[in-house]
């Protein structure tokens, strides 16, 4: 059945997300479930086995392919659990009625489905007259999953490591292919050969010759060339991505991938131009690729969709997403974190995320993974790594080991936000002889990392009430800059009432254009690199640094063209165009060091 909604609820941390599907998948909203952390998994499926007075047999350790066993069980859990709720919906009765309306309340007003409703039941609302029409009509949001690719830890039992197919992702990636879900699956962080070839191992991700795939391919990219190179590689493989979501560099939640200073704009506006050659390039690698594998290839070139995400926050800029560039649905994260019919959060954050304001949201660098991350000041995680460092305990005891990637002590590896880490790392930091200055630096730049692989899925054990005691009480979360202007705790009906036009819950009347936002952020990410090669110049620093302000520049004049009738707009761009031009002026100035003259000269 065609998509109810033109938005998604993207994945959202680890656990914030966790459940989002059986919240909203029978209202037709699609949703992702993050796929990092299998005891938490395991934890909410014990959780709501024992609500629905279902069966449950505790998945432990100790079991053979545990991680990809414990993921199955609650993927389909979840997917039969949102298929009762969305059958009791369709069931038509009296105790239903509220949810139907519900249903088709929060459809966009311009759809025909709601429309043939509202006709249909404009006399009166007959249960029986309806029920067979709704049987027919009426269809239930996508239960997605999300994998970080580079979240790939290897595995060992009795210090001996495992075949790559155990590594975590690996893993995940079965869990998935080997669920009952017909639905997409999310690769995010960039390109992981190995799990990309291992794809080809399950056959739910090949098409058969009319070109249905049960389980589609979805690539998270933040720049056209990514999308084409890691298409074109799949392709290879007889694997065809279905949607490229296209998420902004550094205006949005969660991990921030920068792109070398190219503005989301100028990318969207690629990708729209270039769609139809994207597909085709791709369906002329793939085509092949099948028929060596002796599959039968579709006869046509297979869709594709282009969604956008990351910073949206207005109906006028969701509408402007879908017209302008075309995209087929658009991403809304961060304000649903203040939704609890469709997130997981608990109060005391929520309390925090209502309260924020810009100050208190920033890009940080505490994710172990060494990638920028958007966090939230005061956040309990941190006040947690605060002590420990006051106690001159700095690090986590890392209960968990998602991220245990660094092999600098460890084969095993370690992850650099552990208490063993940041311990040995520091007594290398002792031998070194610095002065008081340089050891600061170096030893905050040890100690800031943060166990987000833990305390991004505690918020969900606290808002269910369930134990903490391996995790500790410590949340950290993930909120875009957009946090700051949503400033109270909302029903599902009323964000996508904001969403769609029909409504505001923003009363804050100086929020910026998300394009504008956008700008800002990259050229504070700017200013911040200019300063730290200032500390030590290369050829390749300023090489960089030249090439994403030039970027920005033809960011800048995109924009100025596109919006050229809107004077509070282009406004805004002189003011970002003359900031740019003074970093321009301080990157020409940067000088490589002289080297020195030898002695016999």
């Amino acid at each position: 059945m065609a998509k109810k909604h033109s938005f998604h609820i993207p994945v959202m941390g680890i656990g914030f997300t966790i459940d989002s599907p059986l919240k909203v998948s029978p209202f037709g909203i699609d949703s992702v479930i993050s796929l990092v952390d299998d005891i938490l998994l395991e934890k909410l499926r014990k959780m709501y086995c024992e609500i629905s007075e279902l069966p449950y047999s505790e998945i432990t350790e100790k079991m053979e392919d545990f991680r990809a066993k414990r993921i199955t069980s609650y993927l389909n859990l979840i997917q039969n659990l949102a298929e009762e709720k969305f059958e009791a919906l369709k069931s038509a009765t009296q105790e239903s009625s509220n949810e139907i309306k519900k249903y088709f309340s929060i459809l966009p007003d311009s759809s025909s489905l709601k429309q043939e409703f509202n006709t249909l039941t404009k006399e009166h609302f007959n249960l029986d007259e309806i029920k067979h029409w709704l049987k027919d009509n009426l269809s239930m949001g996508s239960i997605d999953v999300n994998i970080m690719t580079k979240v790939d830890k290897d595995n060992y039992v009795k210090k001996e490591q495992l075949p790559t197919e155990y590594n975590d992702a690996h893993a995940a990636l079965r869990g998935y292919a080997t669920s009952n879900l017909n639905s997409s699956l999310i690769l995010s962080a960039g390109m992981n050969p190995r799990l990309y070839s291992y794809l080809e191992q399950f056959e739910d991700f090949f098409p058969d010759e009319n070109g249905y795939i049960k389980k589609k391919i979805v690539l998270k990219v933040s720049d056209y060339r990514s999308a084409l190179i890691q298409g074109k590689f799949l392709a290879k493989k007889g694997l065809w991505v279905s949607e490229y979501r296209i998420e902004s560099g550094l205006n949005c939640g969660g991990h921030a991938f920068a792109t070398d200073g190219y503005l989301m704009g100028p990318i969207l506006e690629q990708f729209k131009n270039e769609k139809e050659d994207l597909a085709a390039s791709i369906y002329s690698i793939f085509a092949p690729a099948l028929e060596r594998k002796g599959k039968k290839a579709p006869k046509n070139v297979l869709p594709i969709k282009l969604t956008a995400q990351g910073g949206v926050g207005t109906s006028e800029e969701h509408d402007f997403m879908l017209n302008h560039y075309n995209v087929d649905s658009v991403g809304w994260g961060t304000p649903f974190l203040l939704v609890p019919e469709a997130t997981t959060v608990d109060n005391a954050t929520v309390k925090q995320l209502v309260e924020a304001k810009e100050k208190d949201l920033y890009l940080s660098n505490i994710s172990p993974l060494g990638i920028p991350f958007h966090s939230l000041r005061g956040n309990t995680k941190d006040e947690e790594k605060a002590k420990n460092i006051a106690k001159n305990r700095p690090g986590s005891s890392c209960p968990k080991k998602f991220v245990s990637l660094n092999k600098d002590f460890e084969d095993s590896g370690l992850c650099i936000a552990s208490r063993q880490y940041q311990h040995l790392k520091l007594q290398e930091l002792d031998k070194e002889k610095l002065t008081e200055q340089q050891y600061k630096l170096k030893y905050e730049k040890i100690v800031e990392k943060s166990c987000t692989c833990v305390g991004l899925g505690t918020s969900a054990l606290l808002a269910y009430g369930l134990d903490t005691k391996t995790e500790g009480p410590g949340v950290s979360i993930c909120p875009g800059p957009n946090m700051a202007y949503y400033s109270k705790i909302m029903k599902l009906e009323e964000m996508i009432d904001h969403i769609y036009g029909r409504a505001n819950v923003i009363t804050r009347t100086d929020r910026p254009h998300m394009f504008i936002k956008e700008l800002g952020i990259y050229l504070n990410y700017l200013e911040e690199k200019i300063e730290e090669t200032k500390n030590v110049i290369t050829a390749k620093q300023i090489k960089y640094l030249t090439t994403f302000k030039n970027n920005l520049n033809e960011g800048i004049t995109y924009y100025q063209n596109l919006f050229i009738k809107k004077a509070s707009f282009l406004k805004e761009l002189e003011l970002g165009k003359s900031v740019l031009d003074n970093m321009a002026i301080e990157i020409e100035k940067m000088q490589l060091p002289k080297p020195l003259k030898s002695a016999l000269t």
